[in-house]
């Protein structure tokens, strides 16, 4: 089988910035670790419970609470078109070590029960089944505690327990020393819910470690108390908390600040450059793509192709998308966008085209039953089919600006826009310096849905220095030093727009 082309040609070279370290506000940044996976595992524990422990870190690493803010976590995550990472990567990581000595095939196993997660037919890589979103209300659902004495080995696995007795957390992140790293004592710990939030604040007796009270209280209370303490007023002080609630303040990566553009470029003589427009192709049509929201389409600028989606009803069990599209390729020269959720009975199909009464008859001959059960294919009324192509056109802007954003400040190769997209740039810097553009130019008759077309020829820019790797956890002394990015062996076809869960 053939590589997947992807930007991960180029990344496989790339190591990633190490995060800094912040100050007092700030959350702790992931750390590095070397050596081989090793681990015992706790025989004595129910195999059920060590299954949803497994679960529950990994979809930790590709949760939205981490995965954008994690630079190698996020480089592995758009190493692929289709998002796909290898999961002995992932089971690699440290905190994934008291698993190793079941096997590759035991996580694997696991994975496929998740509700956020997929595995691959093969069983050798994992995604998200949606797409990655900016997380909502991080600062209201987040808690500062003090009063943790000084770090010992298993530290962060018993602050989670130990938080988890209230609710479901999100994140729990203790806090460093700026210099010497050395644990604080203290931790921001972010819920799933509010009802969690109240519960910890509100427990009657307050919590406490080791028989010693905690300080407790939100973290718009820290907040603040750390202005007051910094004597802060007025405007300053207003500032000063809307950083902090933003999540402005924090100093490592931002993924969602990348798409958005928010880093300025500028020429040798520290001059702002000018920005190409980027377009994205979509059913025959150019659309204008906006940086607002890391990539936006004007509703009444995308087309309405009657007859271009297709929706199948009756699955019984759950159904990957390389069941519906494994099958088509055969007529399809390019994948067609699925939009399944893990457990509804029904599904959307859009193609690149209106489809003929002879295209529509081979769908249905080729794909009778799914989930191991008959199913029913039918047209979409207007209206529904028209929210549908929004949504696959949108969907594909944000993957467009993205991978334009990418080339724009230097690739070897011209980035790809997601799972359906193609980055038409092709910035000249860093390693592979000027083959991007002639190789997008050869690629630019494929036409694949969700391409950016910029409106002027990007300039040469500095490649991006390549850093140190850091995996990701939020847990101390964790990570693998300098690991490649894997490029992850498929069959060559063309890219969907995406595969977002509604």
């Amino acid at each position: 089988m053939d590589s997947v082309e992807t930007s991960a040609d180029k990344l496989a070279e790339l190591k990633t910035e190490e995060p800094k370290q912040n100050d007092a506000s700030e959350e702790e940044p992931t750390d590095p670790a070397d050596g081989k996976v090793t681990g015992d595992v706790n025989m004595d524990e129910d195999e059920k419970d060590r299954q949803l422990r497994a679960i529950r870190q990994i979809e930790f690493y590709f949760a939205d609470a981490n995965l954008p803010y994690d630079k190698f976590m996020w480089t592995l995550h758009t190493a692929n078109p289709e998002h796909w990472v290898p999961i002995k990567t992932v089971a690699s990581f440290k905190r994934m070590r008291e698993f190793s000595a079941l096997g590759l095939e035991w996580v694997t196993k696991a994975l496929r029960t998740s509700d956020t997660l997929e595995v691959d037919e093969k069983g050798e890589n994992v995604r998200r089944r949606t797409e990655v979103t900016e997380p909502k209300g991080q600062f209201d659902r987040s808690v500062y505690a003090k009063g943790f004495g000084e770090e010992a080995p298993g530290l962060q696995e018993k602050l989670e327990a130990f938080f988890n007795q209230y609710g479901r957390t999100s994140a729990v992140r203790m806090r460093r020393e700026e210099g010497s790293k050395s644990f604080k004592g203290s931790v921001f710990v972010e819920f799933d819910d509010m009802s969690s939030v109240e519960k910890f604040l509100n427990a009657d007796p307050k919590p406490a470690w080791d028989g010693k009270e905690l300080l407790t209280m939100s973290k718009e209370a820290y907040c603040e108390m750390k202005i007051k303490e910094k004597g802060l007023t007025g405007k300053a002080a207003v500032l000063r908390k809307e950083s902090m609630a933003s999540g402005q303040g924090r100093k490592g990566f931002n993924a969602f600040k990348e798409m958005d553009g928010k880093g300025k470029q500028k020429d040798q003589k520290g001059k702002e450059k000018s920005k190409p427009e980027v377009w994205l192709e979509f059913l025959g049509h150019r659309i204008r793509v906006y940086e607002e929201d890391g990539g936006k389409i004007k509703e009444e600028e995308v087309p309405y192709v009657k007859g271009a989606s297709l929706k199948f009803d009756g699955v019984e069990g759950d159904v990957s998308f390389d069941e519906i599209k494994g099958p088509l390729k055969e007529r399809f020269p390019r994948s067609p966008f699925v939009q399944y959720t893990k457990g509804d009975t029904w599904g959307l199909v859009g193609f690149d085209k209106a489809l003929s009464d002879e295209e529509i008859a081979f769908v249905k001959e080729k794909i009778k039953t799914l989930g191991a059960k008959d199913i029913v294919w039918s047209h979409l009324d207007e209206e529904t089919e028209k929210k549908f192509q929004f949504e696959r056109a949108s969907s594909a802007a944000k993957r467009a600006l993205s991978f334009s954003q990418r080339d724009d400040r230097g690739g070897g190769r011209g980035g790809r826009g997601g799972r359906g997209g193609r980055g038409s740039r092709g910035g000249r810097g860093g390693r592979g310096g000027g083959r991007g553009g002639d190789r997008n130019r050869e690629r630019r008759e494929k036409n694949e849905e969700g391409k950016p077309a910029a409106a002027a020829a990007g300039e040469d820019q500095a490649g991006e220095k390549r850093k140190r790797a850091v995996e990701p956890d939020g847990a101390p002394d964790t990570g693998v030093r300098g690991q490649s990015i894997p490029v992850i062996q498929s069959a060559k076809k063309a890219k969907t727009d995406g595969e977002v869960a509604s």
